[in-house]
């Protein structure tokens, strides 16, 4: 019975501790994983990725789980502009990408002309699976107060 306990207890507390290191959903995280790569000259395809896991690496590492969208062959994210991973983020750092298995440190830069059409196609690609959330997202003439664009950029 007392080794019945002790295994309980090592697996709530290994459970626990999974959770308070790992993004789950909304929830950041500390640890990225993946196998630790050099940026390809040419991404792959994301249009069939929906989440990618970034990691904030200036301070206190903070995980978290987004969406990504490729435009014109370059990888950017974008976020409300209050929530508290972009105004950490700022108009740029670096951060590693977890891009299915393979993790990449990369510099993030805020986009701060030229997004319109980014944000269209990010929109659209996210549309189909999420039309609800998606028509809450506020105009994209209304958006400029509202979004930060991150380009993704190779070291």
């Amino acid at each position: 019975m007392k080794l019945v306990n002790i295994a309980g207890a090592i697996l709530l507390a290994s459970i626990v501790l999974v959770g308070a290191l790992a993004p789950i959903g909304p929830l950041p995280g500390f640890f990225i994983g993946g196998t630790p790569s050099e940026a390809p000259k040419v991404w792959p395809d994301t249009s069939e990725v929906d989440n990618v896991t970034l990691k904030l690496v200036d301070g206190i590492p903070r995980v978290l789980v987004v969406w990504i969208i490729q435009f014109d062959g370059e990888l950017y994210v974008i976020g409300r502009s209050s929530s508290s991973w972009t105004n950490k983020l700022g108009n740029g750092g670096p951060v590693e990408l977890r891009l299915e298995d393979e993790t990449y440190s990369l510099v993030a830069s805020r986009v701060r002309e030229g997004w319109e059409p980014i944000a269209h196609a990010y929109m659209d690609k996210y549309r189909p699976d999420s039309p609800e959330l998606i028509a809450s997202f506020p105009t994209i003439e209304e958006a400029a107060d509202f979004i930060a664009v991150f380009e993704l950029n190779r070291q």
